[in-house]
């Protein structure tokens, strides 16, 4: 009798502080009695979970899906700025005025919603000069959309890299900004953030731009919290072919030293204006062809004392020689094979700034996805996995901000069994 009483008085309770949130007018309800509210009217086991997670999350302006309808003029094509595996991004003026880019999640995406939740728990306790800056989301009924600070010159891979469709002049000063403001962005995650973070998806198209060509690191979906005492996590690959390092990419090890092999890719990138994949070719082929030739061509000229025949033409002569030279050594130090040869991101930023010399005799060769025997592509092949082993699909790095719509293609590589999930590489 008494257990009796006692749920029917619980009961109660909750019935009336139910019935009190739904008198909260709608314009001053909290994100937090919103999702309440939503938790308690839905009988969507996955949608309560969902809404648990963002009413934990403190520092993020819960916008409404029709506020966000009038900031884009109804997702309009003429605000759309970017199409990539995750769905879409438009340029909107929010009510205070702000000019956001309003990233909405697409049914289809490979983001999902466990990788849409992970960006809001990151990105909203974390402000950082050279970090995207996060306004807050939507989550309502099955819409899930981020809203960001908007940056004028869209990202490095439509700019720099875009194959001659951006009218920005990337001058040698203004690479060498981008690449320190980078690392400076990177270090800060990975060094000064607790628990440090792991981006795990660092290329050009992640690299936005303000007017004044600063960069920003954008798109921390695929972001991974490290515990203080933990050197690795393994998980499910989720990156880029080009920009992935082999032992991410082949165990599903994930430390900082995988963020750092991606950062010395983008390196090599800015400072020869290429990119490490032919994207014209088809996926499969991509990856085939590609050994990261711009990887693997910096790496032959290096031998050959050549380094300086890398640099972007485009520059017409006017550059450091030296210190372009030493860039494009520090993007081999960050790619090397051995995950622990690879400098930490706060003695990669010294280097860049010239604090700390750069030894190209301790260069070692650096690591290629293709130079494991265990690594095939999947495509018309009938061969099945085996029992036990995870399947890791990619992006083929062929998204990226754009005006016109670009899409992804998936590349699933080869199987191997997870290994021990504590590594002392990093």
């Amino acid at each position: 009798m008494w257990d009796y009483i006692f749920v029917h008085t619980s009961l109660t309770r909750l019935a009336l502080f139910h019935q009190e949130l739904v008198m909260v007018h709608q314009s001053e309800v909290s994100c937090f009695s919103f999702l309440f509210r939503r938790k308690a009217s839905t009988g969507n086991k996955h949608v309560v979970e969902i809404d648990e997670e963002v009413s934990s999350v403190s520092n993020c302006t819960l916008y409404t899906y029709k506020e966000l309808r009038v900031a884009t003029d109804d997702f309009s094509l003429a605000n759309k700025i970017g199409e990539g595996g995750f769905g879409s991004v438009y340029k909107g003026k929010l009510r205070n005025g702000n000019v956001a880019a309003i990233k909405v999640l697409s049914a289809e995406s490979r983001q999902g919603v466990r990788e849409f939740l992970t960006e809001i728990n990151v990105i909203s306790d974390i402000e950082h000069e050279y970090l995207v800056k996060l306004f807050g989301c939507c989550v309502e009924g099955n819409h899930r959309i981020l809203v960001y600070g908007y940056l004028e010159n869209n990202s490095l891979a439509q700019t720099l890299l875009g194959g001659g469709h951006s009218s920005i002049h990337f001058d040698w000063k203004a690479r060498v900004n981008i690449c320190v403001g980078v690392a400076h962005g990177l270090a800060f995650l990975h060094e000064e953030v607790r628990p440090h973070i792991i981006h795990r998806d660092i290329k050009a198209s992640n690299i936005l731009l303000d007017k004044h060509l600063n960069a920003k690191i954008a798109d921390f979906g695929l972001a991974k919290l490290i515990p203080a005492n933990m050197t690795h996590v393994s998980t499910r690959v989720a990156g880029t072919l080009g920009y992935l390092a082999p032992e991410y990419a082949i165990r599903g090890q994930v430390t900082r030293k995988s963020d750092i092999y991606s950062f010395g890719v983008l390196l090599l990138e800015i400072v020869s204006g290429r990119t490490n994949t032919n994207t014209q070719l088809p996926v499969e082929e991509q990856y085939l062809l590609e050994r990261q030739v711009l990887l693997l061509q910096t790496w032959q000229l290096h031998e050959r004392n050549e380094l300086v025949i890398l640099v972007d033409t485009a520059l017409d002569g006017k550059f450091d020689a030296e210190e372009a030279c030493r860039f494009l050594k520090i993007g081999l130090l960050c790619t090397q094979d051995v995950p622990k040869l690879r400098p930490s991101m706060s003695t990669v930023l010294r280097m860049l700034k010239g604090e700390v010399y750069v030894n190209d005799k301790k260069i070692t060769k650096p690591g290629l996805i293709t130079d494991f025997m265990d690594l095939k592509v999947r495509g018309d092949s009938k061969e099945k996995p085996s029992t036990g082993n995870t399947s890791y699909t990619v992006s083929s790095g062929s998204d990226r901000m754009d005006s016109t719509t670009t899409t992804s293609g998936n590349t699933t590589i080869a199987t191997m069994t997870s290994v021990d999930l504590y590594d002392h590489s990093d």
